[in-house]
């Protein structure tokens, strides 16, 4: 079996303890990333959506740079929402600004009716580039 290595960003928030899992987890040339919310340092969601999404792709940016990755690493995307109807023209807008050219990751958007509080929720799996 491979080894796994627990991977936290430097200001790792409140929900980590929590909840009990990692931010990541390092396993051979991959980094598979657990959902990354909205959360302020203290673990409360930050309350205005946008600002939400715009704090889940910073909380992502933040695990992935700690485990030796970029969002030019991502191989697996998957996003799951409260109100995918009402909330997509705010996340596409986020989303194109965090991918603005392809080749894009592949991407599931999931429906969901509860996020422990959040409206949106990502998690990704990356492939650690090499360091030669």
């Amino acid at each position: 079996m491979a080894n796994r290595d627990a991977i936290f960003p430097a200001n790792r928030h409140a929900l980590y303890e929590e909840h009990g899992y990692s931010a990541a987890i390092r396993s051979g040339d991959l980094l598979f990333v657990s959902g990354q919310v909205g959360s302020r340092e203290d673990g409360a969601p930050e309350p205005d959506f946008e600002n939400q999404v715009r704090l889940a792709f910073a909380n992502l940016r933040a695990t992935l740079a700690a485990g030796g990755c970029t969002f030019d690493d991502l191989v697996d995307v998957t996003t799951f929402h409260t109100d995918p109807e009402n909330q997509f023209p705010t996340i596409m807008a986020v989303k194109t600004e965090m991918f603005p050219k392809a080749p894009y990751p592949n991407w599931t958007a999931i429906g969901v009716n509860w996020l422990a509080g959040f409206d949106f929720e990502i998690k990704v799996i990356a492939r650690i580039p090499d360091k030669a």
